[in-house]
């Protein structure tokens, strides 16, 4: 277990590193990327919710939304079924920045995983998924 958590370990921040370097042509932060994706992923989510998923405090992803909207990268919606309720709605221009972070960080694995066979790659991504769904469910107890 010992190996595996130290490759996992630096592989993520490998990925991280490289993600900080991609982000240095936006204008954006590492936390309003995460944020942004998981809007991508969700769809529109409250505060609360968004809070929940980055694991921030709860003012503090106001206030990270409050320079998010500054910034035209999100809206605050009104929710039309229970109107007490906001949403976060990503705007176009954090939609783009987005697609184009995530199209960059893509092509970097794509990089990285130049002398990988198609089975390699494909034993890879199965692993990777069923490792995820095993940290979810454990997660979850």
């Amino acid at each position: 277990m010992a190996d595996a958590e130290k490759s996992l370990r630096y592989i993520a921040g490998a990925i991280k590193q490289n993600g900080r370097k991609i982000l240095n042509n936006y204008s954006i932060t590492s936390p309003q990327f995460i944020a942004l994706q998981w809007l991508l992923e969700e769809g529109d989510l409250t505060i609360g919710e968004l809070s929940n998923k980055n694991g921030l405090a709860f003012s503090t992803t106001t206030d990270l939304v409050d320079r998010m909207e500054k910034n035209e990268l999100v809206e605050r919606v009104r929710d039309l079924n229970d109107r007490r309720v906001v949403r976060i709605h990503v705007l176009e221009k954090g939609n783009t920045i987005i697609h184009e972070v995530i199209k960059k960080r893509q092509e970097y694995l794509g990089e990285v995983l130049t002398n990988f066979s198609m089975e390699e790659t494909e034993t890879l991504n199965r692993l990777l998924a069923f490792l995820h769904e095993q940290m979810k469910s454990v997660n979850e107890k």
